[in-house]
């Protein structure tokens, strides 16, 4: 088929093939017998040396379990606002390729408008990770099943300075990651079952939008699991009767049930152990986080 498009292509057009696709917009794919393998080691090294990062120590994990971001005193000195924007663009750039540093940019990313020294560490530790892990990208086989599932996960209150909550979701087609979102919400949650009700609305949103994708290509993806870890969130979509006790709710995100009963998505409980969307809105320890990444089909190769 792609010798036949090809054929096709120079037939109509002035154009010649360059062969196999091995590096676009930043991205080095290596195309193998088994699958494809796609990560960005050449511009996260171009950026370590841009940024004089390319001498430090690397580290395990982008960002501390307990860290204290958000919250800084009027002593804390202010850094240079235009080279802390490059940095964060620079990364959030990365991102597109790099799920394992999605939570830790959006989150020093918030903090652009005046940064100060306690954001610039941050940052600065995120490119020490990306010198320790240079080579880390994501590993799609070739083969297996093709069925398409979300995970979605929210951070109960997890900004330190306004307590707004970070909604996290991941879609995976045939066991291989295919999107993956971070996100602060817009409004103050005022339990966790409204931030996770929030997050479900904003995954069911992407997963429709997939799917609408995929019927472009003839394939129909129907009752599509969302996988996630609160039971209350289940049972608001699942019990019309409880619908009269979130009145307080914006009505936008009720639309989840008229997706239940098209049977466009289904609401799974996923144990917090195998929620695999909590990277995108938590940090961890070094052995969560390598394993959550190992998870979601990042590959060191």
């Amino acid at each position: 088929m792609c010798k036949e498009f090809e054929q096709i292509m120079k037939g109509t057009f002035e154009m010649s093939a360059i062969g196999k696709m091995n590096f676009f917009l930043g991205l080095q794919v290596e195309q193998k017998k088994d699958g494809f393998f796609i990560h960005p080691t050449k511009y996260a090294q171009a950026k370590l040396k841009r940024f004089g990062m390319e001498d430090t120590s690397p580290m395990d994990t982008p960002i501390q379990k307990n860290h204290q971001l958000g919250l800084f005193s009027f002593n804390d000195p202010k850094v240079d606002p235009t080279r802390y924007r490059a940095m964060i663009g620079s990364l959030m750039y990365l991102t597109t390729s790099r799920p394992d540093i999605m939570f830790a940019v959006c989150l020093c990313a918030r903090y652009q408008s005046c940064p100060r020294e306690s954001h610039m560490k941050p940052v600065k530790r995120i490119l020490r990770y990306l010198k320790g892990q240079p080579v880390l990208g994501l590993w799609y086989s070739i083969g297996g099943d093709f069925e398409f599932m979300s995970y979605n996960d929210a951070d109960y209150g997890g900004c330190n300075y306004d307590r707004k909550s970070s909604s996290g979701g991941c879609q995976f087609l045939g066991g291989r990651l295919v999107s993956w979102q971070c996100k602060k919400q817009t409004s103050v949650a005022i339990s966790s079952c409204k931030a996770e009700y929030m997050a479900t609305g904003r995954c069911c949103s992407q997963v429709l939008w997939i799917q609408q994708q995929l019927c472009d290509y003839g394939q129909n993806f129907l009752c599509t699991p969302i996988k996630i870890d609160n039971e209350s969130t289940i049972s608001i979509t699942n019990n019309p009767v409880k619908h009269g006790r979130t009145k307080h709710r914006d009505i936008r995100f009720h639309f989840i049930r008229n997706c239940v009963e098209k049977k466009l998505i289904v609401l799974e409980k996923v144990p917090s152990d195998f929620n695999l969307a909590d990277l995108s809105t938590k940090a961890f320890d070094q052995t969560r986080f390598e394993l959550l990444v190992q998870l979601i089909g990042m590959r060191n190769l």
